[in-house]
């Protein structure tokens, strides 16, 4: 990632900006976040090479916080000639009792924001399919994914972008440690099984934490999810709750360990698929010494 932003990319009080950041704070520390923010997304999408010039992309806003910062930060950057993609934003209104449908609408209409809002009631399939005390996640889940896939194809986009965010990465990692038995997490950038569509994931670099700073400095409209946030005992939930106490005994151990997810030795891992251990042998000239003979590193 990189330390540092090109003084070109910097943001001035009383600059020209996208009516997403209208009533932005003017302090120091809300400008540092905000560069911040430009800064780890745009070194997400450069490092994974997300970019494909004159494409368009799907922007999925669920109306949490990540999700607005997602939409706000693509759009900053598409503004400053930074991203040479089109953008719609997408909300997919999944029938949940008690949501708020005129929210996002009104939000984007009001900003100006490409959008489309699509009512598919995937609650009821859900409600009826999971029994009860189950959790909702993973079902909901494809099913609004696999809407998302058919919007991106009707609106002739080549993307699907998601706000998930680096802590959302760590998480998913531990609960397939944890649960599932294997190492994985989200990968940044992702081709569906169809071949058709990337999944994106630009805010890879960006903690949750700045994330809700920023949706709550800017004052957004922020939704919640009641339909999973309503049951406890969550394995995700669960894990956040591991890494919150880990963060707090040792500051910073989150991004130590992303960092890992990206520093990964193939060769230090006990999985015959993924190395040839088989290939592994003493030299010759030493094959008759005593010593078990060393391992080479790759």
């Amino acid at each position: 990632m990189r330390d540092e932003i090109n003084e070109s990319e910097d943001f001035e009080a009383g600059e020209e900006i996208h009516p997403l950041f209208y009533g932005a704070p003017t302090s120091t520390g809300f400008r540092k976040l905000r560069k911040r923010l430009v800064r780890e997304t745009r070194a997400a999408i450069e490092t994974y090479d997300m970019i494909r010039p004159g494409d368009r992309w799907l922007v999925c806003l669920s109306g949490g916080k990540d999700s607005y910062t997602l939409l706000a930060v693509l759009h900053e950057l598409k503004w400053r000639g930074l991203l040479p993609v089109d953008l719609l934003a997408c909300n997919l209104d999944q029938g949940q009792p008690g949501f708020p449908a005129t929210v996002l609408p009104e939000f984007l209409t009001e900003r100006g924001v490409a959008h489309r809002i699509e009512y598919q009631d995937t609650y009821s399939i859900v409600k009826e399919k999971v029994p009860e005390g189950r959790t909702y996640c993973s079902l909901c889940s494809r099913l609004r994914r696999g809407n998302l896939y058919r919007i991106a194809r009707e609106e002739g986009c080549q993307a699907v972008v998601l706000g998930h965010h680096r802590d959302d990465i760590l998480e998913t990692f531990f609960m397939n440690l944890f649960h599932g038995g294997r190492l994985a997490s989200m990968p940044p950038k992702l081709l569906n099984e169809e071949g058709d569509l990337n999944v994106l994931r630009p805010l890879a670099f960006v903690a949750e934490a700045d994330c809700a700073r920023f949706a709550s400095a800017m004052n957004y409209p922020v939704i919640p999810c009641d339909l999973c946030g309503s049951q406890e005992g969550l394995q995700r939930m669960q894990v956040k709750k591991l890494l919150d106490e880990w963060e707090s005994r040792s500051p910073g151990r989150r991004q130590v360990m992303f960092r890992a997810l990206m520093n990964v030795r193939p060769s230090h891992l006990p999985d015959p698929k993924l190395f040839d251990f088989s290939a592994l042998m003493p030299d010759s000239a030493h094959s008759n010494e005593k010593d078990v003979p060393i391992l080479r590193e790759h």
